[in-house]
This record gives structure tokens, C-alpha cells and sequence, in this order.
């Protein structure tokens, strides 16, 4: 060290790091980590430069420095200790260039080596790791490898590999090995030690990086507090992905929401990735039924991917985005996919507050949900808006008109129910522009089954019969040339959820029929027929989905598998049902009506007998199917008496 100026080291090390972050675009595509080789070549000359770590550090038990060692290595410090003196200097310099052989390693794959350099690193770090010198470093360190779990899903969505850069942690190399509770150990030592320095200390840290720039090049105050801010909001997202991992969901919806709030406060943040980041963050809200705080990350979602194109490329965001259309357009197709979960689901909740036995809207609880309203409106909107708000200025302006447009409030009647209706359909149009048939069968059936739950849903609010019918008829539409385009082989599932959902339509469509001609004292039989066309295509469907369930033999099963279960056994009630509707004026054809009716409620009762456990899952409709199977055979003989008489 002393034959080498100190210049000449600085120098090796700012290479090794153009080498790692620039240069690594250049590399051959059979040699994608040349860059990569050549930077560890000169941080292992800088290392030998440096000289052998200060034997106090150095020579510690490797023991102390893994999970669980108590205040030697997670543990908060008691005090500040500044590394003050030549060997404490030697020691964090040595520090510095271990984390970047750890991130090396780790960026080639060699996970072990990685952890090894990582190690050292803490451990040369540990009694300054409180100081204004080390704190970054040391947090960096602790949650070191985060960016190579590209698998580990979160409920937001994981943010691009150029975003993380170096900053990744030993937490997140522990997550790599599935070791999630080390993970967690690291991170959250990180930010405690983040909580304590902030009150302890307070002032920018140094960044890694000063300890290889001349005086005159070392960094202002502002830009050390963007550094080390940065370093901790990284944090605060692996945090979410390990409360994630562990299942505890609103911890880690609680840190997603944190790092999104963080990213706007400091301006660091890719607009396209902030923005479906925080529309997948929406659904955490929408399933607790926090429907505020769903459209308000949505709102978010929507305000920050307008900016996309318009903010200047910066090391967060170093690529145009507008160099990659089709990820623009499929984001902006599955933000509109999230605003149309968060209208059907607010719809849906809303009928099932209000509708009796049988599915019907009850008055009563309409009138009950109105007089609630206002305590609501009271009672939570200045507290829960405060709790989830993003951003300042004219972005939280920005965001609150997109907000007030759209009511987070349950609808209470039809015209209510149809703002939330329009809105959701113009977001199926939106999604169904990039998720097309071709190339996206399964999104695109998805988005057209929501495109039919909505008008499920509003027709349940329409006091119109006539109205509900043509509401019904338009799902009919829309679901009908799908059977057709799905290859019923490569799409059982999704072929089955469709021919149930036709078929229920055609039942509904019926129902409401039966409805109007009985206000009719004597309908014609343009009514009678279309009253049977509508329950002949009803059958029709109910039993191409139990079809579906046969074996290649035609068999029908036995034993029904648990997720068909329940929708089998209503297509079996429900084809009973349709055969005693048919309308005839064949007193031989209405018998065999009857008895392919009873036929059909003795399967419901004769199943569950062998198999208690599907009682359960259908329990009115057993109910209703033992009447009838008591019922339907004296009503049989009367009807052949009848017959023999005549």
C-alpha cells in the first residue's frame, strides 16, 4: 500500500464499479458476466493493496456473525463508536470493497462465496455500525441478494432488476435458500438500526462509495439523505416480500404501502412499475373490504401512470418507457383489470347486504343500509383517508379528483349501481384492448366473465323485469362464442365455469319469464314458447357441464371431487327443476317430464346419504329435494289417474 499511490487505488475501485453497473450491458451474449469477472479482478487488487483486516476484526468466531447471535450481530448497539484512527479506517475501506465482492458474487450466481465476502464484511462493520461512517454500508449488507429472487411473490408486484442495483442484503440471500425467518431477522435488524440512528444521530450518513473519492468529489449532504433514504425504503419492500412469504398479509400490505409512499416522497420511483405496484396493492384492500383505500391506490395507480414518459431518465429509471409499448400497454390493461375487481366486488357486497332467501332485493335492509350511510360518511372518512393517503401538493390533488368520481360507498339502488357498472365496463374495453383471444385466451375469458358478473350483478338491482331479462341475454352473448373458440381438451376448467354460468343465465332468463306471464291472466303462446326454448337451453348447458364431469367411459363419477361439488350438485337441482317447468299440453310428455325430474332430485338425496359431507355444501337445495322426492310421486299417480280417466 505504501509503493502504490493512494490515488491509483481509488481509481481501480471507481473502475470495478463502471465495470459492474455500465459496462455489463456490453457483454457478449455467451459471456454475460465478462464485466462481472473483471470487476472482482479489481477489487481483490484493491483488497491486497489495503492490506490483511485488523486482527480484532478479523479473527472473530464466524459463529457470532450468523442469525441468532444475539447483540454481537442483529442486536442494536449500546453506543456510537466512530472508527477513529488508521486500523479503524483500514477496517471499513476493507469493509467496503467485501460488500461489493458479495454483491459480485452473488450478481454471478456463487451464492456461498457471496455470503462469505458478506459476512466479513459485518463483521469488520460491527462495533462502528451505528457511526455516520457505516450505517449504510452496514445495512446494505445486512440485507444483501434480494434481486435474484425473481420467484418470491408479493403482493406488490416485484420491482425490475435495474431498480434494485446494488441495493440488495444477506436477508435477501437467506430468502434465495428459503431460510425466510433469517431473512427476517436481517431486515428488521436493518430497520431498527434505520430508527435508531435517525434519533440518535440524525444527519446524512456517509455512502459506501466516499471511501474511494477525493475530498473535493465526496458527496452533499442532500445527496447522502437520497442515498441513504433510498437504502431503507429497499428495506421496507423486502420486508413486505418476507411478512408476505410468512403469510402475515397485512404486515406486509402495511410495509408495500410504506415503500410506495416512500418512492413518491423522494421522487424515486418508476412511473409504470409505481403504478401496478399500487393497483396490486388495491386488491389486498378490496378482499378486507376496505373499499376507500382500494380506490384510492387505484386513483394513485392512475395518476402516476399518466406521468409515464414524461419524467426523465434517471438511475432508477434508466429506460425510456416509452421504448417498451407492449409492457405499457399490457400494465395499463391489468391497472384496468384491478378498477374492474374493485367495481364488481363493491357491487357484489352491496347485494349480498341486501338480498333475502332467495336472492332477491329486500327492502327492509335497503332502508337499513340508508340509514347507516350517513354515520359512515361521518365515522370513517376523515380517519381512514388520512391513513392511506400518497403523495403532497398537486399530486394528492391530482389523485383526489380521480378519487371523487368514483364512490367507495356500498350502492344502494339501481342508479348507483350503474355508475359503478359504467365505469367497470369501460375498464373491460380498456383491458380487453391488450388482452386479446389471441395470445391471451385465459385473460381475456377472464375479463369477459367480469364483463358478465357486472351485468349479473346490476340486474339485481333493476326492478324492470323485462330489463333484468336483456341484461342477462347480453352475458348470453358475450359467453356463447367462447364455447366455441376453446378447445375443451387444453381448457376443461374454463369451458366448465362457462357452460355453468350460460346455463344459469338461461335460468335466470326463464325465471323472470315464468314471472311475467303469471301477471298475465292468460298468456299467448309466443310466451309459453319462449318460456321452453329458454328452460331447453338451460338444460342444455347445465348438462354439457355434467357431461364435462363424466369419465372417458361416459361414466358419471361416484365420488364428485370437492371443487365440482358444489356447482354439480345445483346443475342436478336445477335440471330437476327446469324439467318441472316445461310448459305442455302432452299429458304423456309432462309425466315424463316429471319423472326425469324426480329422477334427478333422488341423485341429490340418494349422494348426500352416501356422502354426508356434501350435505353441507348444499343444504337448502337438499332440504328442497327431499319435499320433492316425497311429493312428485303423489302428484305422478294423480296425474296417471287422471290420465286413465280421460
Amino acid at each position: 500500500m505504501a509503493n502504490v499511490p493512494w490515488a491509483e487505488v481509488c481509481e481501480k475501485f471507481q473502475a470495478a464499479l463502471t465495470l459492474s453497473r455500465v459496462e455489463l450491458q456490453k457483454n457478449p451474449e455467451k459471456e454475460p458476466y465478462k464485466s462481472k469477472y473483471s470487476a472482482r479482478a479489481l477489487l481483490e487488487e484493491v483488497k491486497a493493496l489495503l492490506g490483511p483486516a485488523p486482527e480484532d476484526e478479523d479473527e472473530r468466531p464466524e459463529a457470532e456473525d450468523g442469525p441468532g447471535a444475539g447483540d454481537h450481530a442483529l442486536g442494536l448497539p449500546a453506543e456510537v463508536v466512530e472508527p477513529e484512527g488508521p486500523v479503524a479506517q483500514r477496517a471499513v475501506r476493507l469493509a467496503v470493497i467485501e460488500f461489493h465482492l458479495g454483491v459480485n458474487h452473488i450478481d454471478t450466481e456463487e451464492l456461498s462465496a457471496g455470503e462469505e465476502h458478506l459476512v466479513k464484511c459485518l463483521r469488520l462493520l460491527r462495533r462502528y455500525r451505528l457511526s455516520h461512517d457505516c450505517i449504510s454500508l452496514y445495512i446494505q449488507a445486512q440485507r444483501q441478494g434480494f434481486a435474484m429472487l425473481p420467484r418470491c411473490q408479493v403482493i406488490c408486484l416485484p420491482w425490475p432488476p435495474k431498480v434494485l442495483g446494488l441495493q440488495n442484503n444477506l436477508g435477501i440471500l437467506w430468502s434465495e435458500r428459503e431460510e425466510i425467518e433469517t431473512a427476517q431477522a436481517y431486515l428488521e435488524s436493518s430497520e431498527a438500526l434505520y430508527t435508531q440512528y435517525m434519533k440518535e444521530v440524525g444527519c446524512p450518513p456517509l455512502d459506501p462509495t466516499e471511501r474511494f473519492l477525493p475530498e473535493e468529489e465526496k458527496l452533499t449532504e442532500q445527496e447522502r439523505s437520497k442515498r441513504f433514504e433510498k437504502v431503507y425504503t429497499h428495506n421496507l419492500y423486502y420486508l413486505a416480500q418476507v411478512y408476505q412469504h410468512l403469510e402475515m398479509f397485512e404486515k406486509a400490505a402495511h410495509y408495500c404501502h410504506s415503500t410506495l409512499k416512500r418512492q413518491l416522497e423522494h421522487n424515486a420511483y418508476h412511473p409504470i412499475e409505481w403504478a401496478i405496484n399500487a393497483a396490486t396493492l388495491s386488491q389486498f384492500y378490496i378482499n378486507k373490504l376496505c373499499f376507500m383505500e382500494a380506490r384510492h391506490c387505484l386513483s394513485a395507480a392512475n395518476v402516476i401512470f399518466g406521468q409515464t414518459g414524461k419524467i426523465s431518465a434517471t438511475e432508477d429509471t434508466p429506460e425510456a418507457e416509452g421504448e417498451v409499448p407492449e409492457l405499457y400497454h399490457q400494465r395499463k390493461g391489468e391497472i384496468a383489470r384491478c378498477w374492474i375487481k374493485y367495481c364488481l366486488t363493491l357491487m357484489q357486497n352491496a347485494q349480498l347486504s341486501m338480498q333475502d332467501n332467495i336472492g332477491e332485493l329486500d327492502l327492509d335492509k335497503q332502508s337499513e343500509l340508508r340509514a347507516l350511510r350517513k354515520k359512515e360518511l361521518d365515522e370513517e372518512e376523515s380517519i381512514r383517508k388520512k391513513a392511506v393517503q400518497f403523495g403532497t401538493g398537486e399530486l394528492c390533488d391530482a389523485i383526489s379528483a380521480v378519487e371523487e368520481k368514483v364512490s367507495y360507498l356500498r350502492p344502494l339502488d339501481f342508479e348507483e349501481a350503474r355508475e359503478l357498472f359504467l365505469l367497470g365496463q369501460h375498464y373491460v374495453f380498456e383491458a380487453k384492448e391488450f388482452f386479446q383471444i389471441d395470445g391471451y385466451v385465459t385473460d381475456h375469458i377472464e375479463v369477459v366473465q367480469d364483463h358478465s358478473a357486472l351485468f349479473k350483478v346490476l340486474a339485481f338491482f333493476e326492478t324492470d323485469m323485462e330489463r333484468r331479462c336483456k341484461m342477462h341475454k347480453r352475458r348470453i352473448a358475450m359467453l356463447e362464442p367462447l364455447t366455441v373458440d376453446l378447445n375443451p381438451q387444453y381448457y376443461l376448467l374454463v369451458n366448465r365455469q362457462i357452460q355453468f354460468e350460460i346455463a344459469h343465465a338461461y335460468y335466470d332468463m326463464m325465471d323472470l319469464k315464468v314471472a311475467i306471464a303469471d301477471r298475465l291472466r292468460d298468456p299467448d303462446s309466443h310466451i309459453v314458447k319462449k318460456i321452453n326454448n329458454l328452460n331447453k337451453s338451460a338444460l342444455k348447458y347445465y348438462q354439457l357441464f355434467l357431461d364435462s364431469l363424466r369419465d372417458p367411459n361416459k361414466v358419471f363419477p361416484e365420488h364428485i371431487g370437492e371443487d365440482v361439488l358444489r356447482p354439480a350438485m345445483l346443475a342436478k337441482f336445477r335440471v330437476a327443476r327446469l324439467y318441472g317447468k316445461i310448459i305442455t299440453a302432452d299429458p304423456k310428455k309432462e309425466l315424463e317430464n316429471l319423472a326425469t325430474s324426480l329422477e334427478h332430485y333422488k341423485f341429490i338425496v340418494d349422494y348426500c346419504e352416501k356422502h354426508p359431507e356434501a350435505a353441507q355444501e348444499i343444504e337448502v337445495e337438499l332440504e328442497l329435494s327431499k319435499e320433492m322426492v316425497s311429493l312428485l310421486p303423489t302428484k305422478m299417480e294423480r296425474f296417471r289417474t287422471k290420465m286413465a280417466l280421460t
